[in-house]
């Protein structure tokens, strides 16, 4: 890894290896370098514009759950030739990781509960001279709520108030709120991360065939809310609920990897969105009419059992934020108070 720190073997050991630095070791202040200056990590609750800005983020979470661990669950990632120089390589990853915390401080979350809460992360980067200098996150965070044993929509109506109210409050991302960052690539063109977009976009055109054709019948399945799932009727089910929610937004497939690593499985990570109006009954209730951005991430594993022999989804993580998603709601038509 031309550009990056020797004790470096590879991408997957410096994404999973920097997150435990920072998080677990303390070393909040590495950011300064591990990230570089005018960093954006957008996720779906904010924008945040700078490593330092990152900094004040990372002590805040901390604060409130002083036992944190992430261990990485996997790291999907390929080379970045556009980007790489004669000095310094260049990469892309989209990486998993399981989070677990005991909620023992105050905070976003609100008052201390001494909950133990356990929730998946997935973030999308572009790393080169040893710094990830752009990135896309999304938390579980209706899991976090859930396990703290809150309605999703009522947390999220309180965290309003407590942000200020609807004119102070931290406004979700949409394409509004975004800021284009250096980073502006698609991926790779992995026949992995062709497929997935293949099916997911078939998907969202309402062609549900696509569930059985490419989804095995014991497909592990982890949607947001903590759920953990089988087979093909819960991938209906949680797709279907999502678009019933947005019929008409538009879908955009922005990032997409592929690879295949030695003792792992093929598999393609998926950066994509929807922006619309919540105008059907679905995942989110009752249509209010609010327009909404929906940006997720999904991490698919395929396998070999497919009816003709061919490959199918073995496992597949996909995530939003569902408290973002109700902030935008309850923002759009008052229900906020």
């Amino acid at each position: 890894m031309k550009g990056f720190d020797p004790k470096w073997r590879d991408v997957p050991h410096f994404i999973i290896g920097i997150t435990k630095e920072i998080w677990e070791d303390r070393r909040i202040g590495s950011l300064r370098q591990l990230y570089a200056p005018g960093l954006i990590v957008r996720s779906p609750a904010s924008v945040v514009v700078d490593n330092s800005n990152v900094i004040a983020a990372t002590m805040a979470t901390l604060a409130e759950f002083p036992d944190r661990e992430l261990p990485g669950e996997d790291v999907i990632w390929c080379e970045d030739p556009a980007r790489t120089t004669d000095e310094t390589d260049a990469f892309l990853s989209s990486h998993r990781l399981i989070c677990w915390a005991t909620h023992s401080g105050p905070g976003v979350y609100g008052a201390p509960t001494g909950r133990r809460l356990c929730y998946r992360i997935l973030a999308d980067c572009a790393i080169r001279s040893n710094a990830v200098y752009d990135e896309w996150l999304v938390r579980d965070q209706s899991a976090i709520v859930l396990q703290m044993g809150q309605d999703v929509r009522d947390w999220t109506r309180d965290l309003i108030a407590r942000e200020g109210g609807p004119e102070a409050c931290v406004k979700p991302m949409t394409p509004d709120t975004d800021v284009a960052g250096p980073y502006d690539g698609r991926g790779n063109d992995s026949e992995w991360g062709a497929r997935l977009a293949d099916i997911l976009t078939r998907i969202m055109d309402a062609d549900m065939q696509a569930i059985p054709q490419n989804y095995d019948r014991a497909a592990n399945l982890h949607y947001p809310g903590g759920a953990d799932v089988f087979g093909q009727a819960e991938a209906d089910r949680f797709w279907m609920g999502l678009r019933a929610a947005f019929p008409d937004a538009r879908f955009s497939i922005d990032h997409v990897i592929g690879c295949e690593d030695p003792m792992m499985p093929p598999r393609a990570a998926l950066r994509w969105s929807l922006w619309g109006r919540h105008d059907g009954w679905g995942r989110f209730g009752r249509p209010t009419g609010a327009q909404v951005y929906v940006m997720g991430i999904t991490h698919a594993e395929f396998g070999p059992f497919g009816p003709d022999g061919g490959p199918q989804i073995r496992n597949e993580f996909t995530l939003i934020d569902e408290t973002a998603i109700w902030k935008q709601i309850l923002l759009q038509t008052g229900q906020h108070e």
